[in-house]
């Protein structure tokens, strides 16, 4: 089967270009082909989302709400449909899918209070008979570049509200599972209150994502990726004029304190290392346990039982824990970087989960590494897999110093029963989404996914009130009557 654009209300065969195999990660079977579409079709789709931005722009926001809500009805309607199209395109866990389903949904259900998220601000009188008014109206046309990891929830952070606020929209998904984005756009398809041309799909590669950042047509373009390629996309978007959001990589970590409960806090590291094979922009990938040596070999023991305890299947086993990695060069790189450090000593491995890699070469266990040097490439590098690198310090001052001298600011949990510890951490620590005594701190759809540092290139966040305002323009009106 070979995917088809979705342009101007209808889908298009994208012929004379090269296409990518979409594989499944569990079996390593071809199961669709990726069009790589160039810079003749980007043009296409924002042509046509151009063309449709100005009428739907006039439509009054209440009635843009309601086509937001159709879709919101569409989803919960092929819920199943998409967590299993998660699951077999991506390979993460059917929970984990569920998961991801459900806060997409949420995040259309926080865009349809857009009559509301839209109001303005005035002021009468500010001198005499002059009064200012601020009112918010939509960027022009929208283009979304979203990764593989997430290949329904952040097409859907940012499908609902940059149409809710009046935009036209391009979406690219990710050429390693990109179907996912077309079932959300089938469902767009078959709602009546969204004109054709409000919503547009184009897949490719590389060739896409540079026609989208130098198509004059495009005036905003939201991203998530590795934080390298959210440098190239902000750099270039503001070199050609466009509004950017770019949300990179992260480097996590987990502070244990020595008051921790370990029974609440293993299965919320478990979660959050391992969850989706640790492929999560919030995933913890680094524990930093704080206390004496008793303490130390006390977590040592405890997050190796636990993590031999889960289970690594295929993702449409509702026994699997740790689902296949998205493909099996991304498996190798993680295997690599564990090879690396294990051979020249700056690892110790608690535990080896590279036994077999299953037979599309994608599987690779839980995998716990204690490392010496806190500044090693297991402790500071964004390696994207099911590996968790221990850190042992003497005291939260030591866990604060390490947190904070990472490049990301991204995410991190503190697990302690200290109120004390837990305001220090909170107001010291440099990210901007934190967990107290929870694993995986990601914000509810009407808090802004608040990411710091090198985490993010732009000033606004996606979903919650940063998204209205990326996805609109300020206008401030001084009148005289």
């Amino acid at each position: 089967m070979r995917l088809r654009n979705y342009v101007g209300g209808g889908w298009r065969s994208v012929e004379g270009v090269k296409a990518l195999d979409d594989v499944d990660p569990a079996t390593g079977e071809v199961v669709a082909e990726v069009p790589l579409s160039g810079a003749g079709e980007v043009r296409s789709a924002v042509e046509a989302a151009r063309a449709a931005q100005r009428a739907w722009r006039d439509v009054p926001p209440q009635r843009r709400a309601r086509a937001v809500l159709a879709l919101r009805e569409g989803l919960l309607s092929r819920r199943e449909e998409l967590v299993a199209l998660v699951s077999a395109d991506m390979g993460k866990a059917l929970a984990d899918a569920d998961g991801e389903v459900g806060r997409g949904i949420e995040s259309v259900e926080s865009a349809a209070a857009i009559p509301h998220l839209l109001k303005g601000e005035t002021l009468e009188g500010v001198a005499e008979g002059v009064d200012v008014e601020l009112v918010r109206q939509p960027v022009g046309v929208v283009a979304a570049i979203t990764p593989f990891n997430f290949p329904a929830m952040i097409p859907l952070w940012f499908l609902p509200y940059a149409i809710a606020c009046g935009n036209a929209f391009v979406l690219k998904p990710s050429e390693q599972d990109p179907r996912p984005a077309g079932l959300i756009v089938e469902i767009v398809d078959s709602i009546e209150e969204i004109p054709p041309g409000v919503v547009n799909l184009v897949h490719g590669g590389r060739e896409a994502v540079t026609a989208i950042l130098e198509d004059p047509g495009i005036d905003a373009i939201s991203f998530v990726g590795r934080a390298e390629t959210a440098r190239i996309v902000a750099e270039g978007a503001v070199r050609t004029g466009k509004r950017v959001q770019a949300l990179g990589g992260a480097k996590n970590s987990l502070v244990v304190m020595p008051d921790a409960d370990l029974g609440e806090a293993m299965p919320a590291i478990m979660g959050s290392a391992f969850g989706a094979a640790g492929q999560r922009c919030l995933a913890g990938s680094v524990c930093v346990v704080v206390g004496d040596a008793e303490r130390r070999a006390e977590m040592r023991e405890a997050l190796v039982a636990a993590a031999s305890a889960l289970t690594v299947g295929p993702g449409d086993d509702p026994a699997t824990d740790v689902c296949p990695m998205v493909s099996a060069a991304a498996r190798d790189k993680v295997a690599d970087a564990i090879e690396s450090a294990a051979g020249s000593g700056d690892a110790e491995l608690l535990l080896d989960g590279r036994r077999d890699s299953g037979p599309a070469g994608t599987l690779l266990g839980p995998t716990i590494a204690a490392v010496s040097d806190p500044e090693s490439e297991l402790a500071r590098d964004e390696l994207f897999g099911p590996l968790l690198t221990v850190v042992e310090v003497p005291d939260l001052d030591t866990a604060l110093d390490f947190l904070n001298g990472s490049r990301y600011g991204n995410a991190g949990a503190i697990f302690t029963r200290s109120g004390a510890a837990a305001r220090r951490y909170r107001y010291e620590a440099e990210a901007g989404m934190l967990g107290v005594n929870v694993g995986v701190p990601a914000p509810v759809a009407w808090f802004p996914f608040s990411g710091w540092k090198s985490s993010i290139d732009g000033d606004l966040h996606a979903n919650g009130t940063d998204a209205v305002r990326f996805y609109t323009r300020a206008k401030v009106i001084t009148s005289r009557w």
